[in-house]
């Protein structure tokens, strides 16, 4: 045994990084065959790995923000048959936290109060055209006070706008994207602190 892990499970690949050229061909087979579910890249070096794994793709910023209302309930979208949370790109000199507010008015119709906390950041991977695209999200967790009634900004795909009691979280979690759910569950566990 060469101390190694196993280099093909049938659940995921194992790869060691050596270098740039292969640590995007290894990335860009994976994306291609969805019958594994996990890619694990390591490296004694997580920091260079990190700003490799990144130059294999296009660098998007985006922000969202996780409106809570006065009854702690949290509000979601529903977009491409998926419970998600309202975001979106960042435009021109936007902050992170303006971009978030921006996207929850106008994929939601509701303008969110005071930011309550920053959360932690999101990361996904997307396909356009002949690209792919590594999305990295800023969230906020914003309070609100209005009057809970919503308009869903139907040209951008989104279906719905609801609000979720505490106790549904888990249930909305369950049908999102593994990135929207992350966050949820961070808002869960800290929900007392809020």
């Amino acid at each position: 045994m060469s101390g190694q892990p196993d280099r093909l499970q049938s659940y995921s690949l194992f790869h060691k990084y050596n270098d740039q050229k292969e640590l995007k061909s290894v990335t860009e087979s994976f994306l291609a065959d969805t019958s594994l579910k996990c890619l694990n890249i390591y490296s004694y070096n997580i920091d260079h790995l990190w700003k490799a794994f990144r130059n294999c793709f296009h660098n998007k910023d985006a922000a969202g923000g996780v409106v809570k209302d006065s009854m702690s309930r949290i509000l979601f979208i529903r977009r491409l048959n998926r419970w998600d949370l309202p975001k979106g790109h960042i435009e021109g000199e936007e902050t992170p936290a303006d971009a978030a507010r921006r996207e929850v008015e106008e994929e939601c119709g509701i303008t969110p109060g005071e930011i309550i906390s920053n959360l932690s950041e999101s990361y996904h991977i997307y396909h356009w055209g002949n690209e792919y695209f590594l999305k990295r999200t800023f969230w906020f967790l914003f309070d609100y006070e209005g009057p809970g009634h919503t308009t869903p900004q139907l040209e951008e795909g989104i279906t719905q706008a609801v609000w979720a009691e505490r106790d549904q979280l888990a249930d909305y979690s369950t049908g999102s994207w593994c990135s929207v759910a992350d966050i949820i569950q961070e808002v869960r566990l800290k929900g007392s602190a809020y």
